[in-house]
């Protein structure tokens, strides 16, 4: 029996001989169930129509990226280190293309991911490259599809890699997770930030929602709590979720800046 894999969020449900009858993550109301309601796929029949594009984004990183877009459309990026490679956020389509790439480069050392938006068909990447998936524990009980490779971290802060950092900064999921790559941008430091943190349009600005396409904002709390906890940290880019988007130089001032406006504006303070 395959395993079902909704069109709307990717995220993978256990084989079965029919597919489930709700996605509690599209009901969540940081998501939305389309006009058309709740539908599914397969990855057999998602490969027949579907391809990985790769770019390589700087010495040591990668974007893989689903064409034509798959459900929420984001990008998973593999980070190579000294200590193996990375697949930070996922994916739902595992090609055969995709696998023979990253096992040239040398496998998987690990998964980490943002958010339960993106943890797709992980399970699926984790036996493919028997490698560990790092959730935050806050989130787990949005793992819809439980499996061994799954290892809940609890604390603020793991680190996976030499020089490489998850750090937990909550808002969008209580568990929301950035990576920090102390060696990204030349040695300047690089956040990877899913939509915890999201780029903007503007490549000088990022933003902090609870719910990104139902427009929800976090508090003012929130949002400075999560500046604060990442000013420690030494970055100059920041790596959104999606492909074009990321502060390729002054990334922890725009960081800044934009938590600043966005509490003031949410203060009331529009001049």
């Amino acid at each position: 029996m395959p395993i079902h894999i909704c069109s709307a969020c990717g995220t993978s449900y256990p084989d079965a001989a029919e597919p489930p009858r709700r996605c509690p993550i599209c009901e969540d109301e940081r998501q939305f169930v389309p006009s058309r309601g709740q539908t599914w796929t397969t990855p057999q029949s998602l490969g027949g129509g579907h391809v990985n594009a790769w770019r390589q984004l700087e010495t040591g990183l990668f974007e893989i990226h689903t064409h034509p877009q798959f459900a929420i459309g984001q990008r998973a990026l593999l980070l190579r280190t000294d200590d193996g490679n990375i697949l930070w956020d996922c994916i739902a389509l595992l090609d055969d293309a995709s696998g023979a790439l990253i096992d040239s480069l040398g496998g998987l050392r690990a998964i980490a991911i943002s958010h339960p938006h993106y943890y797709t068909c992980m399970q699926d990447w984790a036996r493919r490259f028997d490698c560990p998936i790092h959730l935050h524990a806050a989130d787990s009980e949005w793992i819809m599809r439980p499996d061994p490779a799954i290892r809940h971290w609890h604390a603020e802060t793991m680190a996976i890699a030499d020089g490489v950092t998850l750090l937990r900064i909550g808002g969008h999921f209580a568990g929301g997770t950035v990576l920090h790559w102390a060696g990204g941008a030349g040695g300047r430091g690089a956040i990877l930030s899913g939509d915890i943190v999201q780029v903007a349009a503007d490549p000088g600005r990022v933003s902090f929602l609870w719910s990104y396409p139902n427009m929800m904002p976090l508090s003012a709390m929130t949002v400075r709590r999560i500046a604060d906890t990442l000013a420690p940290w030494k970055f100059d880019r920041i790596y959104g979720a999606f492909p074009g988007r990321q502060v390729m130089s002054g990334g922890a001032t725009a960081l800044e800046r934009s938590a600043t406006r966005y509490i003031e504006l949410l203060k009331g303070d529009q001049a």
